[in-house]
């Protein structure tokens, strides 16, 4: 990776607790229905698929139900997500890389882009990379699937959430705040673990509406025909919704 990824990446792993332990997270996200949902709209929209490409692929946790049926590679920017995974899912092929700039060198049936991971990109001129290098990786007709926000949560009063662990229970209180003008949507967690560990992140994402995400895919070449609500999303990280677009070249 560049300097400036390697910057990114630390930055990243020191605003949530998920990244810095990525067991947790997987403990935490053990029923998330995220997979089973691509594969319901990959069933229904790309059925003859066979290789798939995963752009944010954390832990590898969506990624290996999927890779059971899929020629599967997934990328991540983390070097310490893709380091975990790669001791607990040996089977998966998972490769260090910025999915604004990243070029494998093929193209997939289908390219996803789950757990809000889009989010995580900020400037106008790299949401626009992120979907270039979507264009670069797809074939006429390669389906094209992301889970990201749609609209901002606003809630003026903290809220709680039981949460069960690998380290055991915690009371998570949530707050969130709305700028506006970046479209920045902050959450910001109190983890207080019953061991009495406590622990505290905030969680930067950008919320592009419908309209947007599909200005952007159109310039890249792609044409959205589909935003489905998220369901089942864990109240410690909140909603979002699936896009699911077709490149046309």
């Amino acid at each position: 990776m560049s300097s400036l990824d390697t910057v990114e990446a630390e930055r990243l792993e020191a605003s949530n607790l998920f990244y810095r332990d990525p067991a947790l997270y997987d403990s935490v996200q053990a029923d998330s229905d995220s997979a089973s949902i691509c594969q319901a709209l990959i069933d229904r929209h790309c059925p003859e698929a066979r290789t798939l490409l995963d752009f944010g692929c954390g832990t590898g946790r969506d990624l290996e139900p999927l890779a059971q049926r899929f020629d599967c590679i997934g990328i991540d920017l983390q070097p310490g997500l893709v380091d975990y995974a790669r001791h607990t899912r040996s089977e998966l092929d998972l490769r260090v890389g910025d999915m604004r700039t990243v070029r494998l060198g093929c193209t997939a049936d289908v390219l996803v882009c789950l757990g809000n991971s889009l989010a995580y990109v900020h400037d106008n001129a790299d949401v626009r990379a992120t979907f270039q290098t979507f264009a670069a990786h797809a074939s006429p007709h390669t389906l094209l699937v992301l889970c990201s926000p749609v609209a901002p949560i606003d809630s003026p009063n903290p809220r709680q959430a039981r949460i069960e662990t690998r380290l055991g229970a915690a009371t998570v209180t949530i707050s969130y705040e709305w700028d506006l003008r970046t479209q920045i949507n902050t959450m910001r967690r109190h983890w207080a673990f019953d061991s009495g560990q406590e622990c505290h992140d905030a969680i930067r994402r950008r919320v592009l509406g419908p309209r947007e995400l599909e200005l952007y895919a159109l310039l890249a070449g792609f044409e959205v025909f589909e935003i489905v609500n998220e369901t089942g999303a864990l109240p410690v990280l909140g909603p979002g919704a699936y896009t699911v677009a077709r490149y046309q070249g």
